[in-house]
């Protein structure tokens, strides 16, 4: 899976966000200053050639939605994170995060709780 530069990840946002949009409900749905229509519609385009987006024609117009759940990109992001910055050990990750955010024994147990719940709902 391709990396999404911060524009498309911005755009993406609002498409996992809405579900699926046109160009003009996307542009309504990005921070002040709106991008122009054109930046957003190439900035889509890019997103299909990438295989992020798909659409719907409707006459003239496109209704855009998404092709990967921000689920998907998430973990595929993260994956890609821990193997670039911490050897693909994501103890390392934890351990980095617990010293430089000065994370307590207490914070620690809890998501190792929360993760531990999550995985025995899954089974």
């Amino acid at each position: 899976m391709k990396k999404l530069t911060t524009a498309e990840e911005q755009v993406m946002q609002v498409l996992w966000n809405l579900n699926k949009g046109f160009v003009k409900e996307i542009i309504a749905e990005l921070p002040e200053p709106k991008p122009a229509y054109n930046t957003i519609s190439t900035i889509i385009r890019i997103l299909e050639q990438k295989e992020f987006v798909g659409h719907e024609t409707f006459g003239k117009s496109h209704q855009y939605y998404p092709l990967i759940s921000k689920e998907q990109y998430s973990h595929q992001y993260l994956k890609s994170f821990v193997g670039r910055f911490f050897s693909g050990s994501f103890e390392n990750m934890v351990s980095f995060f617990a010293k430089k955010e000065d994370v307590n024994i207490n914070e620690l147990e809890d998501l190792l709780n929360d993760l531990e719940s999550d995985k025995n709902k899954k089974e």
